[in-house]
């Protein structure tokens, strides 16, 4: 692969990962806190669902790219002689993949059927795990973060 050719996948996977973190880190440590003392449950659940609602479409566009460019810079140099912490970021990222699938099809399909019938206690009960879970995989993202930057000074 050129050199062109890697520094736009690296730039795709970088802002991948910019897109996702950082709208799971303003959601969660900005947006979260002012919706829960600011607005009333129904008003709540419904901005959650409108804002979950336009966030996973660039989720799962960052997802494909994640998956394409990370891919793509690993069979460039080989799967076996790749290094090792790219091996455990790739791990972790489809870790953090598979619990925004679960996300997205189980607990906020149950948020999007609850705002429309105005079912309040089942999509406080679904925002709640949405939260759990993004709270998880925000803390994966970081420490994904820290093993692309520093990882090939610890895992050799």
């Amino acid at each position: 692969m050129n050199m062109d050719m890697q520094a736009l996948w690296l730039f795709l996977h970088v802002a991948s990962v910019a897109v996702w973190v950082g709208g799971m880190f303003f959601a969660y440590v900005c947006l979260r806190p002012v919706a829960a003392t600011q607005l009333p449950p129904p008003l709540r659940l419904a901005l959650w669902a409108g804002v979950f609602e336009r966030f996973f479409p660039f989720v799962w566009a960052a997802v494909a790219l994640l998956l394409a460019s990370g891919f793509t810079r690993l069979f460039s140099v080989g799967f076996a002689a790749a290094p090792r912490h790219w091996h455990l970021m790739m791990g972790v990222g489809v870790v953090m993949m598979l619990i925004f699938m679960h996300v997205f099809f189980a607990p906020y399909a149950r948020l999007k059927r609850a705002v429309a019938a105005q079912d309040w206690p089942a999509g406080g009960a679904a925002l709640a795990q949405i939260r759990k879970l993004v709270g998880l995989n925000l803390a994966l993202g970081g420490a994904n973060i820290g093993v692309a930057t520093v990882g090939r000074w610890f895992a050799g």
